[in-house]
């Protein structure tokens, strides 16, 4: 299991390199519950997500025999920006896999920063390609979430809302695959256990609700929700117990609540996140979380990657 200690080295890691994200007052919610609800906005990390952190790590720690023949990657793209930016950095060549209906501002933005995209079929194809990759290129794989050192990382985000939110008493965590919801459940279970750990869902694919239900990670038959950085169809060995030890509620939202938490965020907020950093939003209009009763509630924005076509659906 991941500790404490593993996401302080992370952060040492990656310090020099990734600053501190901004916590931002949501004016409407808070008025709306009466307290102050704050957004965490990763949106504005490199390579706008979180993702850069945990892709960072990794690189970082690697070593010689591991860069050696390359790096590899199935993502439905913020995994693949984060890792392409950083294995750039590194002087590493990266091929990712990427679904055939991933976002074309995230493919180009990864190939712009030097990986080798190549688009296959749905989530579960492109991970059948990779391994095949993987044996026949000799690239090391980079998993996009279920990873000690990835999760250590994505974990960085915790310690830096436990420091700008002293008042917290509750964080409301978008989930797809658990890497982020799982770093950010270690800090807390460690500095914080009387803050409650919330985990939001796509409610098309909630693969760790259907974990939770399976007793240990179970692929789920199919995918489908505007909301592609969470399209995870399973998650993994290492994020499932970590999330099941750590967080305290697993919630899951609507297409209909998704689109309503974007026009909230874009209207309201002015953030452009994408659909998958607006499902914790989603979840406070829907009253679809219990909430503490009193203190400050954090709700991550896990990224903001979209294209002028796919930012026009939801204007």
């Amino acid at each position: 299991m991941i500790h404490l200690k593993q996401v302080q080295q992370a952060r040492a890691s990656i310090a020099p390199m990734l600053s501190p994200t901004p916590l931002l007052l949501d004016h409407a919610l808070s008025d709306r519950f009466g307290r102050r609800v704050l957004l965490k906005g990763e949106l504005f990390q490199r390579t706008g997500s979180f993702k850069a952190r945990g892709g960072l790590y990794w690189v970082r720690t690697a070593s010689r025999a591991e860069l050696a023949g390359g790096l590899g990657a199935v993502s439905a793209g913020n995994h693949a920006l984060g890792l392409a930016w950083a294995a750039r950095k590194a002087g590493v060549p990266v091929t990712i896999v990427m679904p055939e209906n991933a976002s074309r501002f995230k493919v180009t933005g990864s190939r712009e920063l030097g990986a080798e995209v190549i688009l296959h079929g749905d989530i579960n194809a492109a991970w059948t390609l990779m391994h095949q990759l993987v044996e026949e290129r000799g690239l090391t794989l980079v998993h996009p979430y279920d990873n000690e050192r990835i999760i250590a990382g994505q974990g960085t985000v915790g310690l830096e809302i436990l420091e700008q939110a002293p008042k917290a008493s509750v964080i409301v965590c978008p989930v797809g695959g658990g890497g982020l919801i799982s770093g950010i459940g270690v800090v807390t279970a460690a500095m914080r256990p009387e803050l409650a750990l919330v985990g939001v869902e796509p409610s098309g694919a909630a693969s760790m609700a259907h974990a939770w239900a399976s007793g240990a990670p179970a692929p789920l038959s199919q995918v489908a929700t505007c909301a592609k950085s969470l399209a995870a169809a399973v998650v993994g060995d290492y994020t499932y117990p970590l999330c099941l030890a750590n967080t305290q509620e697993l919630a899951s939202v609507g297409e209909r609540a998704i689109r309503r938490a974007m026009t909230h965020l874009i209207y309201q907020t002015k953030l452009l996140a994408e659909p998958g950093a607006a499902v914790g939003v989603a979840a406070l209009l829907e009253n679809a979380v219990e909430l503490p009763p009193r203190g400050d509630i954090v709700v991550v924005i896990t990224g903001g990657n979209m294209s002028g076509e796919e930012l026009s659906e939801f204007l």
